[in-house]
């Protein structure tokens, strides 16, 4: 799958529209639908492409190269219908019922959540956080733990919950991420939850296939990679303002200087995107069954892909020019989507480098998330 150059220029052209707004353009949604984005993961028996991560977040990455937030709620609301696809059938038929191209936000912070258990399932309420794209969705994913059970992700429908607009923040404002509430315990049946250790575990009623993956190895891509598209989109704006024959050294592209940091910039970038293809290509050639090891190492080297991006912006942002100091600069503003995507827990590396160089040395896996 490719996106077209059409809805790729779209999403540039409403880039603009969507950060004053704090939401991604309903126009931009329309053209991803059409596209078939947010059906990629959707099963096969559902009308979905079943599609592999590989290809969805090089898309990702191509949307973030016009704008990060796009790429980064809409992505986010994509991805879900993987972990729909691992729940149970019950919960499948009903969120399909309408079409493969559902559209489901998340919250799985369960700090200020609380979850009872009753019969036949939990009475959920709570207020949840940094919910991308919540404003588009008639779904949302939140996490709870059950005393005495554990952790699990609870699927409630919009009529179950509001959503209340926190979402004023320094960067990524088009996301929308604003905060899931739930004033009132709902009733949530234990067919539409699903447990930790089954995502771990990628337990699941689909034939064969890219859903023997455990859920960690694909969401936590989800929430760092269009954080490459924004060092590319960076790197496009300094070929226009940097230009041959200029005598201002601070721009000129004879400088040294110069020339070393815009390297740096985008070869840290590629690299972060080769390292994400290549571990799905090996995962693939395990027949989706990496192992414990191997997700240990994959979650690691996604949590890398937040530095590693800030520091190729921080590299061309000394370069930038005087304007970028101004708000609303166009290099200003992508320096700090990036630094709000490394805000995200899954983009701080230092728990996930402990795990896994315990584990080379020889001990246990200690991470339920991979």
């Amino acid at each position: 799958m490719a996106i077209s150059a059409s809805t790729l220029e779209l999403v540039a052209v409403r880039a603009g529209e969507g950060r004053k707004a704090r939401r991604i353009s309903d126009d931009v949604v329309a053209a991803l639908t059409a596209e078939g984005f947010f059906r990629h993961f959707t099963p096969k028996a559902y009308g979905g492409r079943e599609g592999r991560p590989q290809d969805f977040f090089l898309d990702q990455i191509a949307i973030a190269e016009r704008d990060m937030s796009t790429a980064w709620a809409m992505g986010i609301v994509a991805v879900h219908n993987y972990q729909i696809a691992l729940m149970d059938p019950r919960a499948q038929s009903t969120l399909f019922a309408d079409g493969p191209d559902a559209m489901v936000s998340s919250s799985y912070n369960p700090v200020g959540a609380k979850a009872e258990k009753v019969d036949g399932g939990v009475m959920l309420s709570g207020r949840w956080g940094w919910s991308s794209g919540c404003l588009h969705c008639n779904w949302v994913l939140l996490g709870g733990v059950i005393p005495q059970e554990g952790y699990r992700t609870f699927l409630v429908p919009a009529k179950d919950y509001r959503i209340e607009d926190t979402w004023k923040t320094m960067g990524l404002q088009g996301t929308g991420s604003n905060d899931i509430v739930i004033d009132t315990p709902v009733f949530v049946p234990d067919h539409m939850s699903h447990k930790q250790m089954d995502g771990f575990n990628a337990v699941h009623s689909q034939p064969p296939g890219v859903y023997d993956l455990p859920w960690a190895q694909v969401f936590i891509r989800v929430v760092n990679t269009s954080a490459i598209g924004a060092v590319r989109h960076a790197l496009a704006l300094m070929r226009e303002r940097v230009g041959l024959g200029t005598t201002d050294m601070a721009k000129n592209p004879a400088d040294p200087d110069v020339l070393d940091r815009i390297a740096r910039a985008s070869n840290l970038a590629e690299e972060a995107a080769a390292v994400m293809v290549r571990a799905y290509d090996e995962m693939e050639a395990a027949n989706w069954k990496p192992t414990l090891l191997q997700r240990a190492r994959f979650r690691y080297q996604a949590s890398l892909v937040g530095d590693r991006c800030i520091e190729a912006m921080d590299l061309l942002m000394d370069i930038a020019g005087g304007r970028s100091v101004f708000v609303g600069n166009a290099f200003q503003d992508l320096w700090h989507d990036v630094r709000m995507a490394r805000a995200h827990v899954a983009n701080n590396p230092v728990s996930f480098a402990r795990n896994y160089a315990n584990m080379l040395m020889g001990a246990e896996n200690a991470d339920l998330f991979i």
